[in-house]
């Protein structure tokens, strides 16, 4: 990996990958999808079995026509280092359980042949982001999207919908733990011990992936993003949780107090959610949050708390 000044927000967790292959192989038969568990915890393992990891996620990329309840069809914007199906293992058929149409794809790959994406420049991966909304505007027939974005993914939108159109086809902007403000370098240490890539041979890394750097608190990319945090007409919420590692401190993760903002803490809610920010994807207090911030967007919403911890989610 690279010295300090190295990747942020690697959000793949592939650190339980070799467990969750195991489990997977003596459990299942040969290319089964689901692991015999119903929890977040079942789909967080999922996410992490090679022949998932390029596959969009259950619900997604289904023909769908977004219903009067839902006019928006969601598009979901995945993490550094990660995809859309480890992203979003929990989240998208959640989505689709609730009645949205929804939409997901891989962006920034720039090592090809590997299974990581979201690493190049943010700005290019917006305009990617651009075509995806535009393809999925033309097939629904839908007038805007909602994005629902975990780690980069819920900051780069922030490009999209500033420099490049966004505003006018974007009606939100849900994002779990985001670097709006970019992270430390504690942060970034805690998160490749949590990944398991210290062994990983850094040079490469430091060439392939223009969006760590872009990521890092005090970041050229980030100044400028940030002259302008948010604009009118888009409605903007924030999920985060106090124990989060990588997205340090936390309180980066929010956005300035506006009447579109809404920035949530996941703790103020439930005290027991000892989510990070591997598992922020993972833990059904957020996502309870995700849709309620998607549906009636209720300010005093509470979610029904549970217990949820680091890394795999709700156990």
């Amino acid at each position: 990996m690279r010295s300090p000044r190295w990747s942020t927000l690697l959000a793949a967790p592939v650190v339980a990958a070799g467990m969750a292959a195991a489990l997977a192989l003596s459990a299942l038969p040969a290319r089964a999808s689901s692991l015999p568990m119903d929890s977040e915890a079942s789909a967080f393992f999922n996410s992490t079995l090679f022949w998932n990891y390029e596959a969009p996620p259950p619900g997604a990329n289904v023909s769908c026509t977004p219903s009067a309840a839902h006019p928006y069809p969601v598009v979901l914007v995945e993490g550094t280092f990660s995809s859309m199906y480890n992203s979003f293992g929990a989240i998208s058929p959640d989505l689709a359980d609730n009645g949205y149409c929804v939409y997901a794809f891989n962006y920034g790959q720039t090592i090809p042949f590997t299974e990581f994406h979201a690493m190049g420049d943010i700005r290019t991966s917006a305009a990617e982001l651009s075509t995806e909304v535009s393809n999925v505007l033309a097939s629904t027939g839908a007038a805007k999207v909602d994005l629902v974005g975990w780690s980069q993914g819920g900051m780069m939108p922030r490009y999209y919908i500033d420099d490049l159109g966004g505003a006018a086809t974007v009606n939100m902007l849900v994002a779990l733990a985001p670097p709006n403000y970019g992270t430390t370098v504690d942060g970034l240490a805690t998160l490749v011990g949590h990944l398991g890539l210290l062994g990983v041979a850094t040079g490469l890394l430091s060439i392939a992936c223009q969006a760590c750097d872009q990521q890092l608190q005090g970041s050229s990319f980030l100044s400028s993003l940030n002259r302008t945090p948010t604009v009118p007409g888009v409605k903007y919420v924030v999920i985060e949780t106090a124990d989060e590692d990588v997205v340090t401190p936390y309180t980066n993760a929010f956005l300035p107090a506006a009447p579109n903002v809404r920035n949530i803490t996941l703790q103020s809610q439930c005290p027991q959610d000892a989510s990070d920010h591997l598992s922020i994807g993972y833990d059904s207090n957020a996502l309870q949050d995700m849709v309620n911030a998607l549906g009636p967007d209720s300010p005093g919403f509470q979610p029904a708390c549970a217990a949820v911890g680091p890394v795999f989610g709700n156990v």
